[in-house]
Parts: C-alpha cells; structure tokens; sequence
C-alpha cells in the first residue's frame, strides 16, 4: 500500500507562488515536485480564496487580545481590593 505524502505549508506556499509568479508551468512545476496537477491547482485555490484573512487576521488577534487584556485587569483590580479589605478586616479583628 503506498504511504501518503505530508507537504508542510512552507512547501505548498513555495510550489503556488512559483506557480502563481510564471517562473515555471505548472506542468514543469508538477514534474519537478512529482505532483499531480489538481493539486497544485487547488493549493493555488485555496490561496486566492483565503488571501483576504491573511490581512485580517492580526488585526483580529490584536483586537481580541486587547479586550481580553482589559478584562484581565479589571480582574486584578477587583482581587487587589478585595484583598486590601481583607487585611484591614483581619487587623481590625486582632
């Protein structure tokens, strides 16, 4: 039974803008690489169709972990102040 190969994202990248850039054809691309065309044509297609979320996605992260970054320190805020009642509490009880 043949064993399935594994391309890393680094190598289908460099397969689709080889391929996207006109240096070589895809079918000189295809033999080099010993790929069939379908899948060169659908790294390519998966390419151009999430080439948008690649601008998007570090605006996102940074929106997100701002917001969470706000929320973690009210958090802190919240438990340092229950912690000063605390010990105000405690000395007063001595």
């Amino acid at each position: 039974m043949a064993k399935r190969r594994r391309f890393t994202p680094k190598f289908k990248a460099e397969v689709v803008l080889e391929a996207l850039s006109g240096e070589s054809s895809q079918a000189e691309l295809c033999r080099r690489y010993n790929l069939s065309e379908n899948q060169v044509s659908t790294w390519k297609r998966q390419l151009l169709e999430n080439v948008e979320t690649f601008f998007e996605s570090t605006d996102k992260q940074s929106s997100e972990s701002a917001e969470r970054i706000v929320q973690l320190e009210q958090l802190v805020g919240r438990l340092t102040l229950a912690l000063e009642i605390e010990k105000k509490a405690s000395t007063l009880l001595d």
